[in-house]
């Protein structure tokens, strides 16, 4: 429950429907969409096509995205994969003969794979919406050319991470070659025109033609083996969601190649501890939690790949993997970070969850990865690609060792809790390489502390992420100075840790309840 003595943001309840996600412009826009017929499928794809333009540092067009859907009148969860693979001519072998060790992060063509959400958007529209993608895409056409006033947090990035940008890119993501301010308005008609084509075409209007084009050459012209065929051939894939329980709550999350078996399997650490006799923000907890993490993405970065290659699945699914690794957790002494074999750190997405007055829910995750993806951009229309290439590694045999047609392992995840066999929140955590962590720690608030989904939100969270540990302001300095005494490297992030948005659906009283993170611009808003 919340804590009227020190206040956070009062969740938002509605009977209707509602959107939660990070920036208001997103969540109006969904809600209109409700509003004029539309389910929460076509509010999701709305609000998120547009979300790449007002937090273009975050996602866009040119990025990848993870979907689970609840249709109306069903309990069962789909998945659909919405990542795009690398293109058919890269090896792990030349980059290494190239003389790299680790893949490329910015300005490399060779980090760049294929983007995959907007085939995603256009498969769920045709086969779960009811809209139709003009109408769904009109609103972010219309602030494409109209413009989308910067918010603060969006701008704080923006200022941050616009040196990331190639010299093309600045000239459609900068004002007067900076920045711009929190109010000025950022528009973008390029991305007006190609969405446009999408509303018209479906996914040949970006897939095919001069739009694709527009992006071959612009890979090409800097090296890369991106090809026509690559872009034609994209295809997102619906796929079985995994689960995991905690103390009768099920997590459902989506199978690899994202990363959600590591937060399934981080839950499975923390089931082992007494965690509701602990102060939920006291020493013992993050101690306890940080070597849990350290642990789970261990076995995460030795095992999680493209589905297609990953043989450790059930491994990393398995409870009792969960009691072994346990079992190994000094709860006196921190022990040594493992160090990252796969996925560059990784910060920057999107999140947005819709449920509708039919409880059609929507969980979706939207990502280019690094702040502004590779940094490259196309000249005509300016799409930004994504830098998910960053997730392989170079590691010969490894099974995320990056190769033509694969899908590198993904941090951004997307997750729904079911009780008793019935959907009863659709969440997700941003903040890249925290989300397992943050899916874990989530579920932990709600299940063993009886948070609402605002107060899980806004409580304080802390992150063991290989070496340094972050721990945001609302902890003690107590806990900090305890922690560094454990053998943690604590340090104080210059910006709240990740970001989240959840929608609990009250099936006793018929009502929405949703919660969105003061750590972002957005807000959760219903009708």
């Amino acid at each position: 429950m919340r804590d009227f003595h020190h206040p956070g943001r009062s969740a938002v309840y509605a009977e209707n429907g509602i959107c939660a996600t990070s920036h208001p412009l997103a969540a109006q826009t969904a809600i209109a969409i409700l509003q004029a017929g539309g389910n929460a499928v076509d509010a999701a794809i709305a609000g998120a096509v547009l979300l790449g333009l007002c937090e273009p540092a975050m996602t866009g067009i040119g990025g990848d995205c993870f979907v689970l859907v609840k249709p109306a009148g069903s309990e069962a969860i789909v998945a659909l994969n919405g990542s795009g693979r690398a293109p058919a001519a890269l090896t792990g072998a030349a980059l290494r003969d190239a003389g790299h060790t680790t893949m490329p992060v910015f300005g490399d063509p060779a980090a760049v794979t294929i983007p995959g959400a907007v085939d995603a958007f256009c498969r769920l529209s045709a086969d779960h919406g009811k809209l139709g993608l003009d109408a769904v895409l009109a609103p972010a056409i219309h602030y494409a050319e109209a413009g989308v006033p910067v918010a603060p947090r969006a701008q704080f990035d923006w200022t941050h991470h616009h040196d990331n940008l190639t010299p093309t890119a600045r000239k459609h993501y900068l004002l007067d070659g900076a920045a711009p301010r929190v109010g000025q308005l950022f528009r973008h008609p390029g991305q007006a025109e190609v969405l446009r084509r999408v509303a018209r075409d479906g996914r040949t209007g970006f897939y095919e033609g001069e739009v694709a084009e527009d992006m071959v050459a612009a890979l090409r012209a800097l090296g890369g083996v991106h090809t026509l065929e690559d872009f034609a051939n994209t295809a997102c894939d619906y796929t079985t969601p995994i689960s995991g329980s905690y103390k009768g709550v099920e997590l459902v999350e989506h199978p690899p190649n994202g990363q959600g078996a590591t937060a399934i399997l981080l839950n499975n650490i923390l089931a082992e501890f007494d965690i509701p006799s602990m102060d939920p923000w006291g020493l013992e907890r993050a101690h306890i939690e940080a070597e849990a993490t350290k642990l789970a993405y261990d076995a995460r970065d030795r095992f999680l790949s493209d589905a297609d290659h990953m043989t450790r699945l059930a491994y990393m699914l398995d409870p009792a993997t969960g009691r072994k690794l346990a079992a190994l957790i000094d709860p006196s002494r921190a022990m040594p970070s493992a160090r990252a074999v796969s996925e560059e750190t990784h910060k920057e997405t999107i999140y947005l969850t819709v449920v509708d007055r039919d409880r059609m829910a929507v969980s979706l995750i939207y990502s280019v990865f690094k702040d502004f993806g590779s940094g490259i951009a196309t000249d005509r229309f300016g799409i930004l690609f994504q830098n998910r290439g960053a997730g392989f590694t170079l590691e010969e045999g490894h099974p995320n060792e990056a190769g033509g047609g694969k899908r590198p392992m993904h941090t951004i995840i997307p997750a729904m809790l079911k009780q008793n066999g019935r959907v009863i929140m659709p969440f997700g955590v941003m903040g890249g390489q925290y989300q397992s962590t943050g899916h874990a720690r989530f579920v932990s608030n709600v299940v063993d502390f009886g948070l609402d989904p605002q107060a899980a939100i806004d409580a304080p969270r802390c992150f063991s992420e290989y070496g340094a540990m972050k721990v945001e302001k609302g902890y003690g300095d107590d806990v900090r100075q305890g922690l560094s005494d454990l053998g943690h490297d604590v340090t104080i992030p210059p910006v709240g840790i990740g970001g989240a948005q959840a929608i609990r659906i009250d099936h006793d009283l018929g009502v929405l309840e949703g919660g969105s993170d003061p750590r972002k611009d957005g807000i959760a808003l219903g009708y």
